[in-house]
């Protein structure tokens, strides 16, 4: 491709640049001569591309029709309906598929996605997705974790097929619950653990356990982490009991994740209790965002931007300040990225040139008030059908 320029482009921390591309990568500006193809952004705001912490591409029923929300009275029952409407839905590929096309529309160019393995499903979730990751390589990066949903202990046969996840491409080795959904805690982080420190692959643990019992938790995944030497390379899910207790007591176990290298991911849920990301950020506790589930059985919300999750965090933390939205941003872009180990990654001189276009006029208020319409640039290419939504920006 003929080099470009960006012209005009206003970066998160206020100042107005040009950006020059070569061959897919950003460089400096002063480097682009000749006759480059220039494009005017006349100040609109430029972010780096949008990365999901979370998601479950096999869960989601978006490209179905609309499914009415069942109620249930426990974890096991939720597992039970998922399992009859999953069976009724269309195929896994498809569906994920059309999850896929919905994030990038927002801006969305990586994520960590969630792959339920267990007895009954074996591993057929887990190849629909990574064909579905291989159709979209080139647009999407997409990390998967191989998750026990159901458990491992009290699903035989479990254990295996997570490791079979992973000698097929998982990066991540998923937990849930070791204490009130597994009934062992020490029984199940063995084998998460286990494959981790064998296959060198990440680790990722739902953790929805409340109180006192949650905190515990959390404290004997935080020493199994540094007894193991795997700071920096196991994330908590939700830890919801940090919502739960007092402030005194959050601090303090956010001084052991700091410590241990134990990041957090939330999504700030509706219904549930959420980490203080405050308390989290202050203690130096590395903590990402991400959507979690979209349109599925657990609940009927969500549309994959991850602009308005940001947002949603933000709104139920009480964050107001111009520095506490930039957090945010930060924890759907770059906090995201690193979670998931992206390289080349950023808007600066030598990574590959992929970014989102904005209109808004400055980084805080990107995430107050989502803008509609992000324009998408993928090594320097706007994606389908942005460039004219541009024009109209640019016009109005």
């Amino acid at each position: 491709m003929a080099d470009r320029l960006f012209r005009q482009a206003r970066l998160t921390d206020g100042r107005c640049v040009d950006l020059g591309v070569r061959d897919g990568h950003f460089v400096e500006a002063s480097e682009i001569a000749g006759k480059p193809d220039v494009v005017e952004l006349g100040g609109l705001l430029v972010v780096p591309g949008f990365v999901d912490g979370h998601i479950h591409l096999d869960k989601s029923f978006l490209g179905g029709p609309w499914r009415p929300h069942e109620r249930a009275g426990s974890i096991r029952e939720r597992l039970a309906i998922e399992k009859r409407l999953l069976g009724e839905a269309r195929p896994v590929r498809e569906r994920a598929e059309a999850l896929i096309a919905q994030a990038r529309s927002f801006g969305t160019i990586a994520m960590r996605s969630h792959v339920d393995v267990d007895a009954a499903t074996g591993l057929d979730h887990f190849h629909a997705v990574l064909e579905a990751r291989e159709a979209w390589k080139d647009r999407m990066a997409i990390e998967l974790v191989a998750f026990p949903q159901a458990g491992i202990v009290t699903s035989p046969g479990t254990a295996d097929l997570l490791e079979a996840a992973v000698r097929e491409g998982a990066e991540v080795i998923g937990g849930i619950d070791p204490t009130t959904l597994d009934g062992d805690a020490d029984a199940h982080l063995d084998v998460v653990f286990g494959i981790a420190e064998r296959h060198g692959v990440k680790i990722d643990i739902h953790l929805h356990e409340h109180g006192a019992g949650g905190i515990e938790q959390i404290e004997r995944i935080a020493g199994r982490t540094a007894a193991a030497g795997l700071g920096g390379r196991v994330t908590i899910s939700h830890a919801y009991a940090l919502g739960d207790v007092p402030p005194d007591e959050a601090r303090r176990t956010a001084d052991i994740l700091a410590r241990a290298g134990v990041s957090i991911l939330t999504n700030a849920p509706g219904d549930h209790p959420f980490p203080p990301v405050a308390v989290l950020r202050d203690a130096g506790v590395h903590v990402f965002a991400g959507n979690d589930n979209i349109r599925d059985a657990w609940w009927p919300y969500g549309n994959g931007d991850m602009l308005q999750r940001a947002m949603l965090i933000g709104y139920r933390s009480g964050f107001y300040t111009d520095d506490d939205l930039h957090f945010l941003l930060g924890m759907a872009t770059s906090a995201s990225a690193r979670a998931l180990g992206l390289e080349d990654y950023g808007i600066a001189a030598g990574n590959e040139a992929t970014f989102v276009i904005l209109d808004a006029p400055n980084a805080a208020a990107a995430v107050a008030m989502p803008a509609a319409d992000p324009i998408l640039v993928q090594r320097g290419e706007f994606a389908s059908g942005t460039s004219a939504s541009l024009s109209r920006k640019l016009k109005a």
